[in-house]
């Protein structure tokens, strides 16, 4: 490949976002030699670069020809887009007037229990109707909105979720599971929090959220990757009471990962959970106190254990809530040698509350193990594949297992 070409590869790749271009500087899209062979490493690289059907210019002129295209809502699905119909919306410009017709609705929806939720919405009066969808060639999320004549005045795909692979044009299943409108910046306009989730393996599934605000001069929206970034870095993500706390409020969890002291985390609002906190050798690491404790943002509790030392300095920050919504209740934390080496490490149990599928809270109960490792402490990820935690687990039944796993055969041996 020319010089040129890379230059060009690069710039438009550069339309897909900073990582695409990233990706592509690094890694070219590698040219059969005259003799016709390719190395395997470098196969290897090009599918997980770029996929099997072609390099990610040709995959992004493909997909970006295709959303340029839908110009009426005619055009979303003969274009590869599929609409996600539940989160289909009349939007108002004006905040005051969304949630009128918000309210409007749920009193439509109580007096006929049995009404179609789709066609209440589609009789509400507003400017435009925003239109969800994913391309199904490469689960990428657009957002249309239509005005009365089904016309597209404005669409995006500039979304958080549609990096959630960098480098590559297919990103994993996703589902957009929520959609808000709120005032986020104080100018009386309608501006849009989306939650999307993705699955990244197994049963895993990672929440990433997003904003759009309303622009002053008309039906236009603009995203702060900058505000995008900490809200999916700092586990703002699960809720849209958490994000609207974070941008419109002010309140941020992020000084919970990079307090360097105790007395930091309690300036900045973190409660101590007194009944388990306790002091314990851990081997060349020394004396150090286990400190749980929670963090109150828009009626959620976010859950964190840290490892200090005696000059008040936090170690390690350990993060056992993973991504449960609130922390219901702490069942117990334990300090041993789980994995034969000598060195104590830290079992916690605990009760968590989230969003089900269905949308409705539910509670479980879960647990993490922290190995001590030389530079602090590394997360189990093998143990709860085999030992899944009941509600009826105790800290003794969890502790005893996992020392089962490691070859122990006595809780005391």
């Amino acid at each position: 490949m020319s010089s040129a070409d890379r230059r060009t590869a690069g710039f438009l790749a550069g339309i897909c976002g900073a990582a695409l271009i990233v990706q592509c500087a690094l890694f070219g899209v590698s040219q059969i030699s005259a003799a016709g062979t390719v190395m395997a490493a470098e196969n290897a690289e090009r599918e997980n670069r770029y996929g099997e059907n072609g390099n990610i210019r040709t995959l992004y002129e493909e997909y970006n020809a295709r959303f340029a295209a839908v110009e009426h809502r005619e055009d979303i699905a003969k274009n590869g887009f599929e609409t996600v119909d539940v989160h289909i919306f009349p939007v108002q410009y004006e905040i005051g007037r969304q949630k009128e017709m918000e309210t409007e609705l749920v009193r439509q929806m109580k007096a006929d229990p049995d009404a179609d939720v789709k066609e209440l919405k589609m009789n509400l009066e507003a400017p435009v109707l925003m239109i969800p969808a994913y391309d199904t060639t490469y689960n990428r999320l657009a957002l249309f909105f239509a005005d009365e004549d089904g016309w597209i005045v404005y669409k995006t795909d500039r979304f958080e979720t549609n990096s959630c692979v960098l480098g590559q044009m297919r990103q994993p299943e996703q589902e957009l599971v929520s959609v808000a409108f709120q005032d986020l910046n104080g100018d009386t306009l309608t501006d849009i929090i989306l939650i999307t989730s993705c699955e990244i393996g197994g049963d895993q599934k990672y929440r990433i959220g997003d904003v759009l605000f309303q622009d002053t001069e008309g039906l236009i929206f603009y995203r702060d990757y900058r505000i995008s970034d900490k809200i999916n870095r700092f586990g703002m993500n699960q809720n849209t009471d958490s994000i609207t706390a974070f941008v419109r409020d002010g309140y941020s969890t992020e000084f919970l990962y990079t307090a360097v002291t105790l007395q930091e985390l309690l300036r900045h609002g973190f409660q101590i959970i007194t009944e388990q906190c306790y002091s314990r050798t851990f081997g060349k690491l020394g004396k150090l106190q286990v400190v749980p404790g929670t963090y109150h943002i828009a009626d959620y509790d976010v859950f964190m254990v840290y490892l200090v030392n005696e000059q008040d300095y936090i170690l390690s920050a350990l993060q056992p809530m993973g991504d449960y919504d609130n922390l219901y209740a702490l069942k117990g934390i334990n300090c041993r040698d789980i994995d034969g080496d000598g060195l104590k490490d830290i079992v916690v149990l605990a009760k968590y509350s989230y969003e089900d599928e269905e949308h409705q809270l539910a509670v479980k109960s879960d647990y993490s193990i922290y190995y001590q490792r030389t530079g602090g402490f590394s997360a189990d990820t093998e143990i709860k594949k085999r030992y899944p935690c009941s509600e009826e687990d105790t800290m003794q039944v969890v502790v005893e297992r996992a020392r089962a796993y490691w070859g122990w055969k006595t809780e005391d041996d």
